[in-house]
């Protein structure tokens, strides 16, 4: 009875694999077998032309599963039921539950009774009944949905926060959930009524349509509403507008385009308002001003070697991305590039737009780098570990009142390593540099007038060993490592005539990263000279779950001092101030590093610089601590800088969230900026707060203090 009744139990699964309002497309493959069968017993009714399975009947076909106490199949009425503890396993992760499940013509149109459908990412429908039609569309009546997990405690209880309608329509071709008569409820209380709404089902990653709005109010806004409107243009680009209601500055209107192309990817944003004119103190003038910004990033593949890209930023004037929160950045950079990669070598061309941000920036004096080229080659190694290095540097800086300079830079070096008998490391260098410039109104002193214009080079041959002996020893678990490290330089002095400007070495410190460094400063337009030595040791403990202590101590030595470096960088003298840093990272939840530079005549700290992140990502500290001592002049006690920085995050409950930050000028005895947040998220819904509060002031945009509210339904919006 079975074999003759095989096509209809065959019929009857993969009928039922398309019943409970989650059935896909019919195809002629339907029909085929069921890979899995299994009930407690099955008859064949011949009068009636019926197939019944009773007592934990279990149908498998392809992905999907159903269980039911009892399935039966008429193929006199095309009709197939189930009954009694219903469930359907769908590929795609759903689970429908149902008390009786009925469907008829060919499949298409069916019935279902006591309806649950608990969701792929676990949200839920429930419903009294629901009716299918056309095979994809599932109308329900009396029903709610959420997404919220439901008290495994009280499963009656209702959960946070869930949608009843009179209707709810699942539309599973067009991806939508339509409800009509519908209550917004939060813990089984109405709070919010419409009488249509309607949202993307949860297998769509992106629509369009409204987003999650964001409330909260501004010292110098007022109070405001953000409502951004998202429209998905494409499978590849999107498109998203956000106008901002304030009450003290009107509307702010911003908006945001991004794309993918087949060869990457670009973003362009921006914004715009029309608001009050404002003088450097703040009042209105009376007269209204338009004011916005723009800014866009691109990168692009061109090949296996090159792609380019550029980052472009600008605004209307000095204090609008202040006053209105959006960038605290006292300098705005405008780049375009190209760049390639080969093996070992690097090129890159670029020009480069500045804008500052601050009152006492002169636009005339702003520097516009258009091109400026590098090249680093480097060469396979030898047989004896050889190998020689090409740098080439171009740059085009002009102003429109100030110093033009045009330089050409070469550098050509031969590197060879050694490994010494005892273990000890050499690395020689030859290098031979030269220098090209052409140079417009530089500031010569001695000269009438006071500029010069016109043509200057050099050529500085260097010759540079360093010594490092590695001494390691292996004790249980750890390595310990001792190395003293010294290196030599020989290379003429006079290398920095007067008529070379100096646009790119203007700030310089000596620190424990640059000491082993054979030229020091950090651009071209200044190079050290003379015979110098620097030496240090350096200390380690290596765990070997990755943990590390490091240390390092040194200090460099010139065979005579001369006004290259500033009085203050540490180099000034023909011994330099001494320079270390340490990093403690015994474990993946600790990691402080530490930099120092002391004083070589009372071993006073001209520079204290603390970074340390403590704790998991839930439980996080992170602190910094930066004290200099700015020697510009002779003066006994130079003028300090000192400032301490903290941010903390520390999640609790599962759902909590409490964060903290601050920055503090222990010199000027305030605080720079201070903010905070309480933020509470689970699987259905996000709620908190943001304080946010800026101590420094600017012309029209003064102290600020900010709060933000965050009100987030999961799937609406």
């Amino acid at each position: 009875m079975a074999a003759r009744g095989g096509w209809r139990i065959a019929a009857l699964a993969a009928a039922f694999a398309l019943c409970a309002g989650l059935a896909r497309a019919q195809d002629t493959d339907q029909f085929k077998a069921p890979s899995v069968f299994r009930a407690d017993e099955l008859t064949y009714d011949r009068g009636l032309d019926l197939v019944t399975a009773r007592g934990n009947v279990e149908i498998a076909q392809g992905d999907r599963v159903l269980l039911a106490d009892t399935v039966t199949y008429s193929q006199r009425a095309d009709t197939v039921t189930a009954s009694g503890n219903v469930t359907l396993l769908e590929p795609t992760g759903d689970v429908v539950f149902a008390d009786y499940v009925e469907l008829r013509d060919q499949l298409k149109d069916g019935v279902v009774t006591g309806i649950r459908v608990l969701l792929a990412d676990r949200s839920r429908f429930a419903a009294n009944a629901a009716v299918r039609t056309g095979g994809n569309r599932t109308t329900m009546s009396k029903a709610v949905y959420s997404p919220c997990e439901l008290c495994p405690d009280d499963p009656e209880r209702p959960p946070l926060w869930q949608i009843k309608a009179i209707r709810i329509i699942h539309d599973q071709d067009s991806h939508d959930v339509i409800y009509n008569d519908t209550w917004l409820e939060v813990f089984g209380v109405p709070i919010a009524y419409t009488p249509y709404f309607r949202h993307p089902d949860p297998t769509v990653e992106r629509r369009t349509g409204l987003l999650t709005p964001t409330y909260g109010t501004s010292s110098n806004l007022g109070t405001f509403i953000e409502t951004p409107f998202y429209v998905a243009l494409a499978p590849n680009r999107d498109f998203t507008f956000t106008p901002k209601f304030t009450t003290k500055e009107g509307a702010v209107f911003s908006a945001e385009y991004r794309a993918r192309t087949t060869s990457g990817q670009y973003r362009l944003e921006g914004s715009v308002t029309r608001t009050d004119e404002r003088d450097d103190r703040g009042v209105k003038t009376g007269l209204m001003e338009t004011r916005g910004h723009l800014r866009g990033t691109g990168l692009f593949q061109i090949d296996e070697t090159w792609r380019w890209g550029f980052d472009g930023y600008r605004a209307t004037d000095d204090t609008y991305l202040t006053r209105y929160g959006i960038n605290e950045s006292d300098t705005l950079a405008g780049r375009l590039y190209t760049e390639g990669f080969r093996e070992r070598s690097y090129a890159t061309a670029e020009g480069i737009l500045f804008q500052g941000l601050e009152k006492t920036d002169n636009p005339g004096l702003t520097p516009i780098i258009s091109p400026q080229f590098d090249v680093n080659l480097e060469s396979r190694p030898e047989d004896d570990g050889s190998y020689a290095t090409f740098d080439m540097n171009g740059l085009v800086l002009t102003r429109t009142d100030g110093t033009d300079s045009r330089r050409l830079s070469l550098d050509a070096a031969w590197h060879r390593p050694i490994v010494g008998g005892a273990g000890d490391v050499w690395d020689l260098t030859a290098r031979l540099r030269g220098d090209a410039y052409i140079f417009d109104d530089v500031a010569v002193q001695g000269r009438a007038g006071g500029t010069e214009s016109g043509f200057t080079g050099r050529l500085i041959p260097e010759l540079s060993a360093q010594w490092r002996w590695p001494w390691v020893r292996h004790q249980g678990t750890t390595s310990q490592l001792i190395e003293p490290v010294v290196l030599g330089v020989l290379s003429p002095y006079g290398g920095n005539p007067v008529r070379i400007p100096n646009e790119d070495s203007t700030d310089f410190e000596l620190t424990d990263i640059n000491l082993f460094e054979t030229q020091r400063f950090p651009g071209l337009d200044r190079v050290e000279g003379g015979p110098r030595v620097a030496y240090g040791l350096r200390l380690g403990v290596f765990g070997a779950g990755g943990g590390r202590t490091t240390t390092l101590f040194g200090q460099a030595w010139r065979a005579h001092d001369d006004d290259t470096f500033d009085v203050g960088s540490g180099l000034e003298s023909d011994f330099s101030d001494f320079v270390g840093g340490a990093e403690l990272a015994p474990g993946p939840n600790v990691d402080v590093a530490y930099r120092f530079r002391l004083d070589k005549d009372n071993l006073k700290f001209r520079r204290n610089e603390v970074q340390a992140v403590l704790g998991p990502r839930d439980l996080r500290l992170t602190l910094g601590y930066l004290a200099l001592a700015d020697k510009t002049s002779d003066v006994e006690e130079p003028e300090r800088r000192e400032e301490v920085s903290l941010a903390a995050r520390v999640a609790f409950l599962r759902y909590w969230t409490l964060t903290a930050d601050a920055r503090r000028d222990l010199i000027g005895d305030g605080f720079v900026t201070a903010g905070g947040g309480l933020v509470y998220e689970d699987e259905c819904i996000a709620l908190g707060v943001q304080v946010r509060r800026r101590f420094t002031s600017d012309r029209d945009a003064p102290e600020d203090t900010s709060v933000r509210f965050i009100v987030k339904l999961r799937h609406l919006g």
